[in-house]
């Protein structure tokens, strides 16, 4: 039971992640393999979800600047063996995640096989400390240093990198789609000017960016308590929602605290999803760095968009030269890149107050390159594992790869 409350509550904070303390990076080239290796694995992305449904598949591997070893796959063509003929996208997941997310439903009903059938190079990416990216220069995972990040360097050296891998590779400009926190790594590197000249758009499926409005009361107690903090200084610097011990307690506790009957966990956490399919109800969730859990606590409960911060003002100067942690702006994002936003009515972690907000930061941005869908009936999970979203929402996102 435990195994199964964590499984869930990993996905309290799905939605979350980008861009650290640290210096921005530029990308150089010594990072990045001119003559890319494509590694053959036998249990990987490739063997167990893609070739198996009949499509070519390729793993790919890319080292950020930070030492972080990082896993793609790569769809080059689509079901019939016919080449791709229309420009890369990169698929983005969110927290507890990995690139499954966009190919756990049919090949008629998951993004990753549907943009490969209809002629894109599909991308798949997989941040830093999930089951296929676990890889680093110098550390190992089980050192505490490996575990030393949140959703800034995911911002600031995971995404620069896989777009920074994949223009390499293709020569051409890349279309972007990401969910939860992968809408929040984008945000981020763009608010910053990142890869700007190597993309070409981004779909955003359920925005996260300001957060102090969600309406997941389990979400705001386990911020309110700062989530994780206690474990990151008792030294569990890797939060694994499947590991059991004080991960699984941590959650049993804000369960029993609430009287939460946590096998409805999924509801309480991303809202009622509509349209999941039935069959495929297990949840299989990667770990993620408790620091990266308590940066996206510290967004809950102040509401602002921030980098880290270390608590305490003499490690902020240290990091940022500043007391406080700098914002990212969103109106920093240039008005003329072509932003699609979608986001459902019953999402509780990527409610629609929070993302009236953004809205709100992008109102200037040019009129025909801001493209937004609501969906009413639509929760967190329903963008990506809903029977019926190829027509609803991938579709139209099909449509906006196309006129831009």
């Amino acid at each position: 039971m435990a195994s199964t409350v964590v499984t869930l509550f990993s996905l309290v904070l799905l939605c979350m992640a980008p861009a650290q303390g640290r210096k921005t990076p530029t990308l150089h080239n010594q990072y990045l393999t001119s003559n890319p290796v494509i590694h053959d694995y036998v249990d990987g992305v490739c063997k167990t979800m893609v070739e198996t449904q009949g499509y070519t598949c390729e793993e790919h591997k890319v080292t950020t600047e930070d030492g972080y070893i990082l896993s793609l796959q790569r769809m080059p063509a689509g079901r019939s063996g016919e080449k791709a003929d229309k420009p890369p996208v990169l698929l983005q997941h969110g927290i507890f995640s990995d690139a499954s997310t966009w190919l756990v439903n049919s090949p008629d009903e998951s993004l990753g096989f549907i943009l490969a059938d209809n002629g894109y190079d599909v991308w798949l990416a997989n941040v830093r400390g999930t089951k296929y990216s676990n890889g680093h220069t110098a550390l190992d995972s089980d050192d505490e240093a490996y575990w030393d990040w949140s959703w800034d360097e995911l911002a600031s050296y995971d995404l620069p990198a896989f777009v920074q891998y994949v223009y390499n590779y293709t020569g051409q400009t890349i279309h972007y789609a990401g969910h939860s926190l992968g809408t929040l790594m984008a945000l981020a590197a763009l608010s910053q000017g990142q890869g700007l000249n190597m993309l070409r758009s981004a779909a955003l499926l359920c925005p996260i960016a300001h957060m102090n409005q969600i309406t997941s009361l389990l979400t705001k107690i386990a911020a309110d308590t700062f989530i994780a903090n206690d474990l990151y200084w008792l030294g569990i610097h890797e939060f694994n929602p499947n590991g059991g011990g004080a991960a699984s307690k941590f959650v049993e506790d804000i369960c029993n605290k609430l009287n939460l009957n946590c096998s409805s966990l999924l509801t309480l956490v991303t809202g009622p999803n509509c349209c999941l399919n039935s069959s495929m109800t297990d949840i299989s969730s990667e770990p993620t760095a408790t620091k990266n859990l308590i940066h996206l606590s510290q967004m809950i409960k102040t509401g602002k968009i921030a980098k880290y911060d270390y608590g305490d003002e003499g490690e902020n100067m240290q990091h940022y030269g500043q007391a406080v942690p700098p914002l990212y702006d969103m109106t920093a994002i240039p008005n003329e890149f072509p932003l699609f936003v979608t986001y459902g009515g019953q999402d509780m972690l990527s409610d629609v107050n929070d993302v009236q907000v953004l809205l709100n930061d992008l109102q200037h941005h040019d009129g025909n390159k801001l493209v937004v869908l609501f969906k009413e009936d639509y929760a967190h999970l329903d963008f990506v594992r809903a029977v019926n979203a190829n027509q609803i929402i991938y579709d139209p996102i099909i449509a906006f790869y196309k006129a831009n």
